[in-house]
């Protein structure tokens, strides 16, 4: 069957838009033709800085035949109605309608066969929607068009089956040519099929995979460094970008001056990376070498030695103002700074960052009990210094490096390495894969910092929305939750916010972050509802705690005593709901010993005393497990019990007795968790 070929060739698309773009034309794409009734065997869709190419292969020639049938009102139903429907039908009569009895009565049926169009003759609205639709984070407007694309649009190569497809936006008509490298291999390019095209592009200097450029350029960079005794730096992100900006990478190395070697390591990697995209390379004790690696979109006849050349002039001058900042920098000491920080608005209803970080200062010492061999003093000093780098020339021109140059001001200033390292550390974690911060003074400050700026949102009603979350706040409450379950800290949410000033916000603030934690443990493999239901207990709000509640739960409801005794919990939990909705009254306290009747509900509630006197001191002295071992002791009974005993007795007293019976097993269990929480 044939296939369908579609390149779009624009100005340079910036790499960070490029992947999506091409997710999304081959989602919109997709998406018409199966509404056309289309299906194909495989698709595929391609991104690089000039261009998008989408392959479907296997669509039918036209689409499939239908037969539509619609129903129309009763035989015998007003003129009104009758006419209604055959206007709907398009011309047809009541005579070309079938009559069809649906339960008693007899209805008209109209049957239209609908023949199946070419593919072809779809395929120009259906590239045209998908290109006007594409939904890039920016775009523009061009010449006299008033259509929007990310950069001005070249050409179109639109083939199905060998053949051009009627394609054209704004003003850009199809036809069955590509082109290759700007410079190396601009002419145009005749192409009858995908394979043709991808083999024509690879002879006129364009790999068009993102996966064959990457690997491209990982081979020959790492090949460079080894030749050297050096290994390549790993950055992903950087990778990334390099492999969208080129279309065929040639990878060269180039030295940096020795007198720029005496630049933190940390300046050098972002310098080259921030301005230049180049690669860092690492001695074999980890430093960084005197070498970067480059990646041009070009084929030098001299083997690239003048690229490497002027590589090396610009790296030269940019490494000249970094090594000015650093040297100017550091004539003043990091705290002498701190006065400069009531410049800087940290947000308009909350202050300064000077404010803010004497409200981090006074809160870091605060929670400073609550972490393991934080001291204070040194606790004070690094909130105080943790944001003076913001002022400095360096985190001006390379923001990247903020409490990275703080960490080696404060050093050479006389502060303590523990005061430099929270300086650093306190920004931290950024993200899941960061790594979480573990000293101390560290600790105390970035969860400071964090809660800070949570409860001063939530106080001023700036909490996120949907989608957006502009000042990053769920990336906040997830770095608190990391400090504290990695650091094994105990103290409440509910505290810390309080010592924030957050009293008032603090339990809509703590639902906030028990989505959050929702998030985090998603991908350990922690059940949602099984933290539902250890936090609608209401009186949990220390994390780790909560984890080894959660852990024990989720541990007894996959034994076959916790699986019972859950699905008896809602029967139980049921059985109450209707009788006390019937009785229109609550059933909820103590069964009276003296009604028990049967052996089996005697025996149950004794298990039920027993539990009772043994499950409060297991919870307060945070056995959870010894208590989850408890519980399971009422399987025997309660399986006994509905077995056995008839709740709804003739005898009311019995039976209001029996259904308290009922509320007691609810409530010990609800005493470890709120067990109707949970699913399944």
């Amino acid at each position: 069957m044939p296939e369908l070929l579609l390149e779009l060739l624009s100005e340079e698309i910036p790499a960070r838009m490029q992947t999506k773009a091409a997710d999304d034309l081959k989602r919109l794409v997709e998406d018409a033709l199966k509404k056309a009734g289309l299906s194909w065997d495989k698709s595929e869709a391609f991104a690089g800085p000039r261009r998008l190419t989408l392959v479907i292969d296997g669509l039918p020639e036209k689409t499939p035949d239908i037969k539509d049938e619609r129903k129309g009102p009763q035989v015998g139903a007003p003129e009104q109605a009758t006419n209604g429907f055959l206007k709907s039908l398009g011309g047809m009569t009541l005579d070309d309608c079938e009559q069809r009895e649906i339960k008693g009565k007899t209805f008209y049926f109209a049957v239209i066969d609908k023949k199946g169009s070419g593919t072809r003759e779809l395929l120009g609205d259906v590239l045209g929607d998908a290109l006007s639709q594409l939904p890039w984070p920016k775009s523009m407007k061009w010449g006299e068009g008033e259509k929007r694309w990310v950069r001005p649009l070249h050409n179109i190569l639109a083939l199905f089956g060998g053949k051009v497809a009627d394609v054209s936006f704004e003003g850009v008509n199809a036809n069955q040519h590509t082109f290759g490298h700007r410079f190396l291999n601009p002419d145009a390019i005749a192409v009858k099929d995908f394979a043709d095209y991808k083999a024509k592009l690879a002879k006129a200097n364009v790999m068009l995979a993102a996966s064959d450029r990457r690997a491209e350029i990982v081979s020959k960079a790492e090949a460079l460094a080894e030749k050297e005794g050096l290994t390549l730096k790993p950055d992903e992100g950087l990778l990334r970008e390099v492999t969208g900006l080129v279309e065929w990478p040639v990878v060269m190395m180039g030295d940096i001056d020795a007198e720029y070697m005496e630049l933190p390591g940390e300046v050098l990697s972002a310098t080259m990376k921030l301005h230049q995209k180049f690669f860092s390379v690492l001695n074999p004790d980890g430093t960084l070498a005197p070498k970067f690696i480059v990646v041009s979109n070009q084929v030098a006849s001299d083997g690239g030695a003048a690229i490497i050349a002027g590589n090396q002039r610009v790296l030269r001058a940019r490494l000249s103002d970094a090594k000015f900042f650093w040297d100017t920098d550091r004539k003043v000491s990091l705290g002498s700074r701190a006065t400069q920080l009531k410049d800087i608005v940290f947000h308009a209803k909350l202050g300064t960052v000077d404010e803010k970080m004497d409200r981090v200062q006074a809160l870091a010492a605060d929670l400073a009990q609550f972490v393991p061999g934080a001291d204070k003093d040194a606790v004070r000093s690094a909130a105080r210094l943790a944001k003076c780098d913001l002022v400095t020339g360096m985190v001006a021109e390379l923001p990247e490096l903020q409490g990275v140059m703080g960490r080696y001001y404060a050093l050479e200033g006389g502060e303590s390495a523990e005061v430099a390292d929270a300086i650093r550390d306190h920004y931290a974690p950024l993200g899941p894969s960061d790594v979480c911060p573990t000293a101390p003074v560290s600790v105390a400050v970035a969860l400071a910092d964090k809660i800070d700026t949570l409860v001063g949102f939530w106080t001023i009603d700036e909490k996120p929305t949907g989608s957006k979350d502009p000042f990053a706040l769920r990336r906040a409450a997830l770095g608190v939750i990391r400090l504290i379950i990695e650091n094994d800290l105990r103290f409440g949410l509910t505290q810390a916010f309080g010592l924030a000033g957050g009293e008032k916000i603090a339990d809509d603030l703590l639902s906030f972050f028990t989505d959050r934690l929702k998030v985090h443990l998603k991908s350990e493999g922690v059940r949602h509802d099984l933290i539902d239901a250890v936090m609608s207990k209401g009186d949990e709000d220390d994390l780790v705690r909560l984890l080894a509640r959660v852990d024990a739960l989720s541990a007894f409801v996959a034994t076959d005593d916790g699986a019972n005794l859950l699905a008896a919990h809602k029967r139980a939990v049921n059985i109450l709901k209707i009788e006390e909705k019937k009785d229109k009254t609550s059933y909820m306290g103590k069964a009276d010993a003296g009604l028990l009747v049967e052996a089996q509900e005697k025996a149950l509630h004794a298990a039920l005393r027993d539990l009772a006197g043994d499950c409060a001191p297991l919870i307060e002295a945070e056995k959870f497990k010894d208590a989850m071992s408890g519980l399971a002791k009422l399987r025997s009974p309660v399986d006994a019990f509905f077995d056995d005993v008839t709740v709804n007795a003739d005898d009311a007293a019995l039976r209001k007795n029996r259904l308290m019976l009922l509320s007691e097993i609810q409530a010990t269990m609800d005493e470890i968790a709120d067990f109707s929480k949970i699913e399944g």
